[in-house]
């Protein structure tokens, strides 16, 4: 339902337009808005609608399904929510807005069902069954990386707009309203950048943990960072910005590299976060050194490795030999020392 009411609104908007190019001309930046119509959706709308496609598949046939619903619902409500107070004020046509108005509480309501049935559907996972896995932990830590330098990056721009941009702007950069006209399904800017520099930096921390949530997670953030990398490098393009990039100041070029940047760091964010990691074991997540707890330490309740009777062998030095027969104290208990317990859990 969240894809179809996407694509609806789309194809409005290319109708509207006469033709798919002055809608990617609008969601690029590079519009005339004094002759062009003004679209009702972004370039947003186009990345959740890869996301929607996308968990509907994994709804039927991946492990993951719950994190995937889960996190599809949480990021489609937080950046469809401003709809509800944005769109009854907006500066357009009485039935468009009606019509938008109802979208969006059907999109809210949609996305708390995604929420509700990805954690009502989720269940133990039964003993030798592959539990979801996270990212590797390679993949966990370079996702962890660049996910964390564009927060930084997005949150960086956004803290510097205020000395920039006119304050007449403010607060309804944040939360809609005068003098801006956004479009009619979309929420404002400052509160869509917002929700990006949040899903960085969950993803980001989530990846280097190898939590489950963090691939779809850090994927949908990888579907938006590309889509500014694109349309950005479009925008350059199309002004041939490129060619007086040395003459610029040195803010604007760093604006440039910005958009630069997301191109090239979200199609490898996307590509190793697409890969699974290790399987996680019932015990735990796999330890580095070996073993379901941590730093390779068996959880309580797991046999000693060395057997009982005999104490653990320190790492490097190779095993003691076992007793001959009829030697040594008895292995059945009662006499000698205690076995041996496994080291705490750190």
């Amino acid at each position: 339902m969240l894809a179809l009411l996407t694509i609806a609104w789309i194809v409005r908007d290319i109708r509207a337009a006469d033709g798919p190019g002055p809608v990617w001309d609008y969601w690029a930046g590079t519009a005339d808005l004094r002759d062009a119509p003004r679209p009702t959706t972004s370039a947003t709308s186009l990345v959740l609608l890869v996301a929607y496609v996308a968990a509907a598949v994994a709804a039927l046939r991946s492990a993951s399904a719950g994190s995937v619903l889960i996190v599809t619902g949480v990021i489609t409500f937080a950046l469809r929510l401003p709809g509800v107070w944005m769109v009854a004020d907006a500066p357009a046509p009485e039935e468009l807005r009606d019509r938008a108005l109802l979208t969006t509480y059907a999109v809210l309501a949609a996305a708390i069902g995604l929420i509700v049935a990805g954690a009502a559907g989720r269940r133990p996972v039964p003993e030798g069954e592959e539990r979801p896995a996270g990212p590797g932990r390679g993949a966990g830590v370079a996702a962890f990386l660049l996910l964390g330098f564009q927060a930084v990056v997005f949150a960086g721009w956004e803290i510097r707009q205020p000395f920039v941009y006119p304050s007449e702007l403010y607060p309804a950069w944040f939360i809609g309203g005068e003098p801006l006209n956004t479009p009619l399904t979309e929420g404002p800017p400052g509160w869509v950048t917002g929700v990006h520099i949040l899903i960085f930096l969950v993803a980001a921390v989530g990846a280097v943990a190898g939590a489950a949530y963090a691939r779809p997670l850090g994927l949908i953030g990888g579907g938006f960072m590309l889509a500014s990398g694109v349309l950005g490098v479009a925008r350059i393009v199309h002004y041939e910005m490129y060619e007086q990039f040395l003459d610029m100041e040195f803010e604007a070029q760093l604006n440039m590299l910005s958009f630069v940047l997301s191109l090239l760091i979200a199609p490898i964010v996307l590509t190793v976060l697409a890969l699974k990691g290790g399987p996680r074991t019932p015990g735990g997540s796999p330890g580095p050194w070996g073993g379901s707890g941590p730093w390779g330490v068996q959880p309580p309740g797991y046999p000693p490795a060395a057997g009982p009777g005999v104490p653990p062998q320190a790492p490097g030095h190779p095993p003691a030999p076992a007793p001959a027969p009829g030697f040594g104290p008895p292995q059945g208990g009662g006499f000698g020392p205690p076995p041996s317990s496994p080291p705490p859990r750190r």
